[in-house]
């Protein structure tokens, strides 16, 4: 099984380039907004390759060691998945030398970097549907799309009736991959970026390219030239057809994002249902892929984790504390660290706000302290999964993460009040009147007398024992 083994051992960083830093005033359109205006699909405010290298030393301080970029080829949208060109960075992010660059420090610092790939769909730019749109029935491009009828009109009316469009929109017109000659542009395009330095490849709406010898395929070109390289599937159920050999080493673990939410923020799932489906997850994946899993809390597509959890600092850190004791990859979403908020897309999407005066500066340490434990203890990357049974409180969700080396306790209290908690150290394996340590809180300690651990923990709180 070729999984990258550097992807248990990760934590990621997502980063929306237009919104995170401008680094380069040179490269703004002539329109720019003011940075941290309303976000807007069509608003750009900036931010570029060049921002991301000036302020790598802020992401090496949190602690992270790899980075998801949103799309950052030539389109003309602020969110980039309408790429009009596959081969060149879009110059309001840069360059190919500022490319080179941010991969080049990256490396250097032990980072490594995946792009987004949109390769269901492009914009209505794009050289081949342009051609279509310049030559019609005439095209030699005609079928690298799914033409339903000429003359195709590509701008004014409603939706996409010419042609297929993702969603049925017309800005997106739907590749014809079962084209050779679009395979064979597709596949060079996936060969070039990792030739030219990317870590990997997080896939964009794959499941609509429902074609396994096409992802096969994929995946040997991609692992050709870089074994090591990860492929992230952009699916949004459990479905482990989506992992292994003929398509991606991991997958975007949306579903442990929403039993969180359910959990935490709707009360749509109470702890046996949680129990019952981050547990699950685990079983359903073959381990090496379950534990390559890309954990987001937040993302581009989704509300904020603050803002999910009705602004709520306690149970957004609850979210978290959890999201990096899971097996898999956590990733952080720019800026869900200290506290920024947002809607849906767009509003998911605002800039980063680099005074820390605006910082939620009780969120930016917490994490700095769950990823710093998490560095420091292989057992949170690399331990197996066990659930604690007997746990004295139906509130509380507690498990264990183990190595032949070391253990590390989970617990939970997912209620609005303070939860005592009694647990059976014969069942983690611990001896009795041996001081235990609060990961996240060193100056607490805890000692087991008579086989029992007992342990207060506040609302909405949770905490790791070693």
């Amino acid at each position: 099984m070729s999984v990258p083994d550097w992807v248990q051992d990760a934590i990621f960083y997502q980063i929306f380039p237009d919104r995170f830093y401008n680094g380069d005033p040179g490269n703004d359109p002539p329109n720019i907004q003011p940075w941290g205006s309303v976000p807007t699909s069509w608003g750009f405010q900036g931010g570029d390759l060049h921002g991301i290298l000036q302020k790598f030393d802020y992401l090496l301080d949190l602690g992270i060691n790899a980075i998801y970029l949103n799309p950052i080829f030539l389109a003309t949208s602020t969110h980039g998945y309408n790429t009009t060109d596959y081969y060149r960075i879009d110059p309001k992010l840069g360059s190919l030398d500022d490319f080179h660059a941010l991969v080049e420090h990256a490396h250097r610092n032990q980072v490594r970097i995946i792009l987004d790939g949109v390769f269901n769909h492009c914009g209505r730019g794009f050289f081949a549907f342009n051609d279509i749109l310049e030559n019609q029935e005439n095209s030699p491009y005609r079928d690298w799309f799914h033409i339903k009828h000429f003359p195709v009109n590509a701008y004014s009316g409603g939706d996409a009736g010419d042609y297929l469009g993702w969603w049925g929109m017309k800005s997106l017109p739907k590749f014809n991959t079962n084209n050779p000659l679009v395979r064979q542009y597709l596949l060079e395009v996936a060969r070039y970026w990792i030739e030219q330095g990317a870590d990997g490849w997080r896939l964009d709406v794959p499941n609509e390219i429902n074609d396994d010898s096409f992802w096969e395929e994929f995946r040997q070109v991609v692992k050709s030239v870089n074994p090591e390289a990860y492929l992230l599937g952009e699916i949004w159920s459990a479905d482990s057809r989506w992992v292994g050999e003929g398509h991606f080493d991991g997958l975007m673990d949306y579903p442990v994002m929403e039993a969180l939410a359910g959990l935490l923020a709707s009360n749509t799932m109470n702890i046996p249902q949680f129990a019952e489906k981050v547990e699950g997850l685990l079983s359903y994946y073959p381990s090496e892929n379950a534990y390559a899993m890309y954990l987001p809390v937040g993302s581009h597509d989704t509300e904020r984790i603050l803002t999910r959890m009705g602004n709520r600092v306690d149970k957004t850190k609850l979210a978290f504390l959890f999201q990096f004791a899971y097996p898999g990859a956590p990733a952080i979403y720019y800026g869900d660290e200290i506290g920024l908020a947002g809607g849906k897309d767009p509003g998911c999407r605002g800039a980063f706000p680099w005074e820390e005066n605006k910082w939620n500066i009780e969120i930016y340490e917490f994490i700095k302290t769950l990823v710093r434990m998490r560095k420091q203890h292989i057992a949170l990357r690399r331990g197996e999964y066990i659930k604690v049974k007997n746990i004295s409180n139906p509130s509380c969700y507690a498990f264990v993460r183990k190595t032949s080396e070391e253990q590390v306790l989970v617990i939970m209290n997912a209620s609005g009040s303070e939860q005592r908690i009694n647990i059976s150290i014969d069942e983690i394996g611990w001896e009795d009147g041996r001081r235990i340590n609060d990961l996240i809180h060193p100056s607490k300690q805890y000692i087991a007398t008579n086989h029992i651990l007992e342990i207060p923990i506040p609302a909405w709180d949770g905490i790791w024992l070693a």
